[in-house]
């Protein structure tokens, strides 16, 4: 995930925030600007944007379900090395590094043009998917629609962000953003389980059938968001307007980039808060990942499940996430209401305030959830066991990466965009490599030793909340890059 906050990290966004800068009141108060368009019209765009990142997800892991089928069609060799997992590698890294190119194009040019190209050739390049000769065909077909799927799956926060003015508005839509990103890689094998009577390539049929019908009501749904597009379109027939898009200078595309990939790089190899969240974002992250190796591992050895079956079992995390989700509304109520107690910024509210429920999230969903899901593993259990454990897992997950994108926005309000780029790019590469090992892991250390290895990591991570939670005022304060980061001095 990159940041709800990305047009709002370059200087030519901010003047159209502002009504007293170079872009007048004249477009403050047009019906024209995003921010002024009714609620219903918003969410509208951001409900169906939504629907897309969740059926994107989909594409990521629907083929872990058939992978054994189509290793054998492809004489491809899992004994030393889970060879099969290499297509969702290549997806997930393609998603690490597409949005850090397509993003910038979108903020600079129009996102509902390049959105809709994105979204078609993403479409097309699942007929590949489908028709793939060959294994090597498909692991970098794989990347190519990985690349396109993850511009897709983070265009939603441009689009909350050019709609949605402030934090408080933008509380509910980013966090439903969060929740189906990760809903839709976690329902992937469950989708592949479905598809499991017809021929492996059928999963890939019905998606394209699926993203087809979609096309028409993006047509539709999805505007221009984008103020300096749509203020340069009105100043065609405004003559005020005109000049104050003539002030309102893009900025160049190098410029862009630059935030999009050295800034993000920066903040992560300087800023400890940046560091240890990504690693507890994209450690949870990767672990939806890894449980499309380890639960089928698992089930069919303890239980004599079907791939297909096991497949279905994901429903257990995606379980945990619902609940999750519904969980971080009292939480950004909470956090909206400790503005009242900010002695050091009256009105404003405290990042700090994100934090409380990140804790138990973390102890009892994921580490808990973990060491349950081990340590009930048995063949001489009922499998409903351990998959309770993996709900508490996706409780977990959903919570923390809610959690660690707001605080993150909330500390480094400038830059919000980069530093949340650091966490995307870190869960992206967690997702994509650390299933790798997951095979050969629960394999040396049996099954109860290696969910248990995962929960005494969860638990090592939990510190980087609580000491947040307790001395992250000091830390922001002491910080020189995160009071140049706020708004507020």
């Amino acid at each position: 995930m990159l940041s709800p906050d990305i047009p709002h990290d370059t200087e030519y966004a901010s003047q159209l925030e502002n009504p007293n800068g170079p872009v007048q009141q004249a477009w403050a108060d047009s019906p024209e600007n995003p921010f002024n368009w009714p609620k219903k019209k918003k969410w509208h765009i951001i409900l169906v944007a939504s629907l897309v990142t969740l059926l994107v997800g989909l594409n990521t892991t629907a083929i872990a379900t058939p992978s054994h089928e189509i290793a054998e069609k492809f004489s491809v060799k899992d004994d030393s090395f889970p060879n099969s997992f290499w297509p969702i590698t290549a997806w997930t890294t393609g998603a690490a590094f597409g949005p850090m190119v397509g993003l910038p194009l979108l903020e600079n040019f129009g996102i509902r043009t390049g959105y809709l190209v994105v979204y078609t050739l993403f479409t097309l390049f699942v007929v590949p998917q489908a028709v793939v000769p060959n294994y090597a065909t498909l692991i970098v077909i794989r990347a190519i629609a990985g690349a396109l799927g993850g511009i897709l799956q983070n265009a939603v926060e441009l689009f909350i962000a050019d709609t949605w003015l402030t934090d408080e508005e933008r509380n509910l839509p980013i966090t439903l953003f969060i929740f189906v990103y990760e809903a839709g890689v976690t329902l992937g094998p469950v989708f592949g389980a479905i598809c499991s009577k017809l021929c492996w390539r059928w999963v890939f049929y019905i998606q394209l059938i699926i993203y087809g019908a979609f096309l028409p009501l993006l047509l539709l749904v999805i505007k221009e968001t984008r103020g300096p597009v749509i203020l340069a379109q009105c100043a065609k027939q405004d003559l005020e307007l005109s000049r104050g898009a003539s002030e309102a200078k893009r900025p160049p595309i190098s410029t862009l980039f630059y935030e999009a990939i050295a800034r993000p790089a920066y903040l992560l190899c300087t800023q400890p808060v940046v560091f240890f969240l990504m690693l507890w974002s994209a450690f949870c992250f990767g672990l939806v990942f890894i449980s499309t190796q380890s639960i089928e591992q698992i089930y069919s050895t303890n239980y004599g499940f079907t791939a297909a079956e096991s497949g279905l079992v994901q429903i257990s995390l995606f379980i945990g996430e619902v609940v999750g989700f519904f969980a971080c509304l009292p939480q950004n109520t909470y956090y909206q209401r400790s503005a009242a107690r900010n002695s050091t910024n009256l009105g404003v509210p405290i990042p700090e305030a994100r934090l409380p429920l990140s804790i138990p999230a973390s102890l009892i969903g994921l580490a808990g959830g973990l060491f349950l899901y081990a340590w009930t593993s048995y063949p001489f259990l009922h499998w409903i066991l351990p998959s309770v454990g993996l709900a508490f897992v996706g409780f977990g997950v959903m919570v923390i990466v809610t959690t660690a994108v707001m605080y993150l926005t909330d500390s480094y309000t400038k830059y919000a965009g980069s530093a949340i780029a650091a966490v995307a790019f870190g869960e992206n590469m967690f997702a994509a490599w650390l299933p790798l090992a997951t095979k050969r892991m629960y394999t040396v250390l049996g099954f109860q030793w290696a969910s248990s290895l995962l929960g005494f990591v969860a638990l090592a991570l939990t510190l980087a909340p609580i000491i947040l939670l307790f001395k992250g005022e000091s830390i922001r304060k002491k910080s020189k890059f995160m009071n140049e980061a706020s708004y507020i001095q």
